[in-house]
């Protein structure tokens, strides 16, 4: 399941470091606007504890995670959906993923540049969000001319779609998120096609640094502002060193957590943002565990026993019969898929059947 989170925001604020540190990938990083122009790609692995877990009850052989995409892309800035700083190739850029990851500067230093010359991170959020606001409002303006013609001719698809993207363009023009809009399944799917930059899932990454002024150790009002900002639009976030992290990344396990004491850092921030992002797409796994393989699998949330097989392979949902299913807590308490069958936890469910986060599930077909 190729779904992906783009990681933007302004120039400066920690995106390309940020990228490196998930991905553990080489790339360029440097104290100027622009260091990236062409998006770095990034699969990373979800982490998720139960894994091992399962791993060691079937001593499998392999181990294989989830994974999620990452896209770094170059920084935008004031005037980017007017072509300012190649604006319009980088929008395309986040219009190509599936949810945005915005990188907010949480912390002072006067030795890394700030495009708008202070930090004010509820200003940084308003630039951005102000620029795809704008991009989308150019897109839903010249859909809506195209459509005129159909709905002339009474087409009623065409219709739904023009009466939708009313109501979107009287949201953006107000400056609001085409996600603010109160649509129904129907108008969401009537306007699906224009991958609108705000009605993509959005959260945000707060990034600080060790050793330096971060606004959230400062208690300072500016981070204040900026939780309640993001709590007001009903948004997640995760606070990271993006800098630490990328330093950390080729540490060895037994070594990472003393050194993160030494630097003060005493939280994973990355495994969590890994985690959230994963949510923020709506994204949840369910295993497969035996002796050649334990394996978590990607589904989206609500999918049905037969949707959640196609993610092995699509025969496993044209060819569904039953799935025989145990939750992870009691594979776990059992001890073994054998032991969990004498208790009679392990279940047979048929095509109805609504995969849960944690299912450990052998597919009949």
């Amino acid at each position: 399941m190729g779904l992906s989170l783009g990681i933007v925001g302004l120039p400066n604020v920690g995106k390309s470091t940020l990228f490196k540190a998930l991905t553990r990938k080489d790339i360029l990083i440097a104290n100027y606007p622009f260091a990236t122009i062409d998006p770095s790609v990034g699969v990373v692995s979800v982490p998720d504890p139960r894994l091992q877990v399962l791993t060691e009850i079937s001593n499998s052989k392999k181990t294989i995670p989830a994974i999620v995409e990452f896209v770094d892309i170059a920084g935008l800035v004031k005037g980017a959906s007017e072509g300012q700083g190649l604006g319009n190739q980088f929008l395309q850029h986040i219009r190509e993923t599936n949810a945005i990851a915005q990188v907010v500067r949480i912390f002072e230093d006067p030795d890394i540049l700030h495009v708008e010359g202070r930090i004010h991170p509820v200003n940084d959020i308003e630039v951005i969000n102000l620029e795809l606001v704008l991009s989308d409002l150019q897109v839903v303006a010249k859909r809506l001319n195209s459509v005129d013609r159909d709905v002339k001719r009474g087409d009623k698809a065409a219709i739904l779609e023009q009466l939708t993207l009313q109501k979107l363009d009287k949201t953006l023009s107000e400056g609001k998120l085409a996600s603010t809009t109160t649509l129904t399944d129907e108008e969401k799917f009537a306007v699906r096609g224009l991958q609108l930059l705000t009605m993509k899932p959005i959260m945000y990454i707060l990034n600080k640094k060790a050793g330096g002024h971060n606004l959230d150790e400062m208690k300072d009002a500016r981070y204040t502002e900026l939780i309640q900002f993001i709590e007001s639009m009903g948004a997640t976030y995760a606070v990271v060193d993006a800098a630490i992290e990328n330093e950390l990344r080729d540490v060895a396990d037994e070594d990472r957590e003393n050194l993160r004491r030494e630097f003060g850092v005493f939280n994973d921030g990355i495994d969590d943002l890994i985690r959230a992002g994963y949510r923020l797409l709506g994204l949840m796994m369910y295993f497969t565990t035996g002796e050649d393989e334990t394996r978590a699998w990607t589904v989206k949330v609500g999918a049905s026993a037969p949707e959640a097989g196609q993610a092995i392979h699509t025969d496993f949902k044209d060819k569904f019969i039953r799935a025989e299913v145990v939750a992870y807590d009691q594979l776990v308490e059992a001890g073994s898929l054998v032991k969990a069958r004498e208790k009679g936890w392990v279940r047979t469910e048929g095509k109805e059947y609504i995969v849960k986060d944690g299912d450990v599930i052998e597919f009949k077909i």
